[in-house]
């Protein structure tokens, strides 16, 4: 029965149809609102969080992500549906949680979501997600050298205490990992959190990027989107399945 909801909904979710299973996200309030903790302990998240995630068992449940995602969870290049390879278990239990809370805005994900049954679900998953290495071949930007210089400026001045040198991000601290994320995925997110349209955002990223312009925005993404993270990434040339 689950795999039959999953294919019914991937083959949707492709064609850019609007789903549901069952009724739409709730929607609660987010950085708009005064009474916003961006990581409050609790809730389904801090529950997955104490659960200790089966690997083998997150593979099986990550049958409903890979349908966008890939089985590799390389995503895709053109940032509709974003790498997950390698990402730490602590931000994706926290980014899925907010999306079933109804924190994070993502129609097309939602249905998906529900799909995973309960917080052990959740953590299985999540723990099976960090196992994948990073591909190589993600979406990168323009390949302008000057914009990549900018870039990687900003990114060391503001960006890099909290996501690291090589995009690794910090899982106690749930910052996501960037390296080999799509730089078109990238620029959508970022521009959302400065424009204050991710309701789920980081206040603190949120003060960093929103006096950014357009241009600044642009070559700290194509920078962002250039790092990798040595012992993590895939081997060259791997095929993403």
């Amino acid at each position: 029965m689950k795999k039959t909801l999953v294919a019914a909904l991937a083959m949707a979710a492709l064609i850019s149809a609007p789903v549901f299973a069952g009724p739409p996200a709730p929607k609660k309030g987010g950085i708009e609102t005064a009474d916003y903790k961006w990581n409050a302990q609790e809730g389904e998240k801090i529950e997955a969080l104490h659960k200790k995630g089966n690997v083998k068992n997150g593979q099986e449940a990550y049958e409903v992500c890979g349908a966008c995602h890939l089985p590799s969870g390389a995503g895709r290049p053109d940032g509709t549906f974003p790498q997950l390879a390698g990402q730490h278990a602590t931000v994706i239990i926290k980014q899925i949680a907010d999306i079933r809370a109804g924190l994070r805005d993502n129609p097309t994900m939602y249905p998906f979501a529900v799909t995973l049954s309960d917080a052990q679900e959740l953590a299985d998953v999540a723990a099976y997600i960090q196992t994948l290495c990073i591909p190589t071949d993600h979406g990168k930007g323009k390949g302008d050298a000057a914009l990549l210089k900018q870039g990687a400026d900003l990114y060391a001045k503001e960006c890099v205490s909290c996501h690291g040198k090589n995009g690794e991000g910090d899982s106690a601290k749930f910052y996501p990992v960037l390296a080999g994320q799509h730089y078109k995925y990238l620029l959508r997110q970022v521009t959302e959190i400065r424009d204050g349209k991710r309701r789920n955002a980081n206040p603190d990223m949120v003060k960093i990027v929103k006096k950014y312009n357009d241009q600044q925005l642009d070559a700290v993404v194509e920078y962002m989107s250039s790092i990798t993270m040595p012992g993590s990434m895939c081997k060259a040339g791997a095929k993403k399945k």
